[in-house]
């Protein structure tokens, strides 16, 4: 839908204009708006009246958003002094010396996405925003292109189904960051203290078994974001993504805020509506009508071994981003700014004692009610096909395919880079999308050309089967290009999934492993069924913490440490002996996760050191 924006009309400022401006501008290539009335409430109706919000001004010089600038964390008072969107100068000036940043514009240069890795290499990393993860062929091949001529000649895929490129040195950035734009993708607010990557189900659009394609409201966001400049400089980064209900996970439920997509009936609204049929009170409204809607839970950071809650809101579609929009507002207003290991959604959310204050709070912000209906009103989530973003699958379009590429590490050279690209374009539509679990899907193949796509996939040194023990490893980039990695894990990562492929246990149940190098847990090392933590042993070598039995969606569940201290050179055949071990003494069809938790910690630990 194509749209047009006019001008503000009215006694504004400048900045308010600018303001006003960004908030009509809405999303022209999704069709997704939002809107303000005249008390600067949100609203899905991008044709309401604006007026500046209330709370426009800047807050008052000697605190923010109520906090003495003495009590600010260090970071806070940095972005205090000069916001982080404001140093396009220095990055000029910095690429013409070939110099590197201080450390106080080391953190400001993240909100345009660069990252100074020193110690562990002396160079920037940056890290891009793709929207839903989709990325198309000409994109694909002008990142492989860039990486080759100012990086290390390689990408990495994130867990965020985003990309990062590495080894820039300072005179390269102003070019990166221009030619990154050429491409019409972006870097901004992709680190630091913003809202990171906007991640969807891979499968969004051609998955058989989505409820809604949620592509429009990831781009939404994504770019209703861009043209607010309100919406950087939170607190501490902030998740969010949204699940079609489909068969391949988004890990929503790791996230700040998840939406997901839920089907409501006409049997299940009755019987919830009729206070004699159950024992507890009918919903808050009487007039939700079947349809789609999406469901929003809060609170998620699984590196503080916590998911995201259900708040029992029901939500329409059209009302996902100006929600979204009036939830990081709350948290900018009121998250805790002097101590950065508090100062993400779910401290506030503990702070308040729960949802009921915060959503009280978005409400004011809205011009639209919140609705609430218990979750039983809603048909149960059909489990998660956990593997379903390895190999061919049928889409909803009669006679086409997707097929799920391994990424091992995630890590793509800039030939495997052109070569997908073409693939994409010879075999599909031109189109990649990229997965959090650091691999990548090309859709849209005909069912005569998978056969041969498959075979040119694996040519190029991935792969495309679901392998039960060796297609799921994830991991972090390690100390090898992060100071805060205690081990090089994707060098380990490596030498795991070799090993598994050499001394396959045989499975036929799909296993994931993470291998994360601090307890930032970039690699969600407390949701998969194996995971690890890496640790400086005694002897000064590297090793790692080993916890089991994790899980996301319908396996959902925090791993709990088995094992202390395993050297890395030793984490190969323990991870072969717990498989093995799982294998030999399951239950018929009984998943890793539900095996191990079946299992006390001190049982475990005497089968696997028998």
């Amino acid at each position: 839908m194509a749209s047009t924006v006019p001008p503000p009309t009215g006694p504004f400022s400048p900045e308010q204009k600018e303001y006003l401006q960004g908030f009509m501008a809405g999303v022209q290539a999704s069709g997704i708006f939002v809107g303000a009335n005249t008390s600067g409430q949100l609203t899905f109706d991008p044709g309401a009246a604006a007026t500046p919000p209330r709370n426009l001004a800047a807050p008052a010089e000697d605190s923010v958003f109520g906090t003495p600038l003495a009590d600010l964390s260090k970071p806070e008072r940095w972005k205090h002094e000069q916001n982080g969107l404001d140093v396009w100068e220095k990055l000029v000036a910095h690429a013409a010396a070939d110099k590197f940043p201080d450390e106080p514009d080391t953190f400001r240069f993240k909100f345009h996405g660069l990252f100074y890795v020193a110690p562990a290499q002396d160079s920037f990393m940056m890290r891009l925003r793709i929207p839903a993860g989709e990325i198309t062929s000409h994109q694909f091949r002008g990142l492989a292109g860039l990486a080759e001529e100012c990086g290390n000649g390689a990408t990495d895929i994130t867990t965020r189904a985003n990309l990062q490129l590495r080894e820039l040195k300072p005179r390269a950035i102003v070019r990166a960051l221009t030619r990154v734009q050429e491409l019409g993708l972006t870097s901004r607010g992709s680190g630091a203290d913003n809202i990171r990557n906007i991640t969807a189900t891979p499968t969004s659009g051609f998955d058989r078994d989505e409820l809604i394609d949620v592509r429009p409201y990831a781009h939404g966001l994504h770019h209703y974001i861009l043209n607010h400049r309100e919406l950087y400089g939170l607190p501490r980064k902030f998740n969010i993504a949204f699940d079609s209900g489909g068969a391949v996970s988004a890990a929503a439920d790791t996230n700040d805020i998840g939406f997901f997509a839920v089907r409501v009936v006409g049997a299940a609204l009755r019987r919830d509506q009729d206070p004699a049929s159950r024992d507890k009170p009918a919903p808050t409204v009487s007039d939700v009508a079947p349809g789609i809607y999406f469901r929003c839970e809060l609170g998620g950071i699984t590196g503080h071994k916590d998911f995201a809650r259900d708040t029992g809101l029901l939500l329409k579609p059209a009302e996902l981003v100006p929600v979204a929009a009036a939830m990081v507002r709350v948290f900018r207003e009121h998250g805790d700014r002097t101590d950065r290991k508090k100062a993400r959604l779910k401290y506030l959310l503990e702070k308040w004692g729960g949802f009921p204050r915060f959503l009280e709070e978005t409400q004011k912000k809205l011009a639209f009610p919140l609705v609430r209906l218990p979750r039983e009103a809603c048909e149960p989530r059909r489990p998660v096909l956990k593997h379903g973003h390895l190999g061919v699958y049928k889409q909803t379009q009669p006679g086409l395919n997707y097929l799920g590429v391994g990424v091992p590490v995630g890590r793509l050279t800039t030939k495997q880079m052109r070569r997908l690209a073409d693939l994409a374009d010879h075999y599909g539509t031109g189109e990649l999308r990229l997965t959090v679990w650091q691999s990548l899907i090309i859709p849209h193949i005909p069912d005569a050309f998978c056969a041969t796509l498959v075979r040119s996939i694996q040519s190029l040194g991935l792969f495309t089967e679901a392998h039960a023990t060796a297609g799921c490893v994830i991991a972090c980039t390690g100390n090898k290009g992060c100071k805060y990695a205690a081990a090089d894990t994707k060098g380990h990562a490596r030498a795991l999934m070799a090993h598994l492929r050499k001394r396959d246990p045989r499975l036929d149940q799909p296993v994931n492993i993470h291998l994360t190098g601090c307890n930032h847990s970039c690699a969600q090392h407390y949701c998969g069924d194996i995971g690890g933590v890496a640790a400086k042993l005694a002897d000064g070598r590297e090793g790692y913490h080993v916890v089991l039995g994790g899980g996301m969606d319908h396996e959902q569940g925090i791993a709990r440490e088995i094992f202390r201290g395993v050297g890395a050179d030793e984490l190969p055949a323990l991870v072969e002996k717990v498989l093995v071990t799982y294998r030999d003494r399951r239950s018929s069809g009984e998943t890793f996760a539900q095996w191990s938790r079946r299992h006390t910690v001190k049982e475990i630990q005497e089968m696997l050191s028998s």
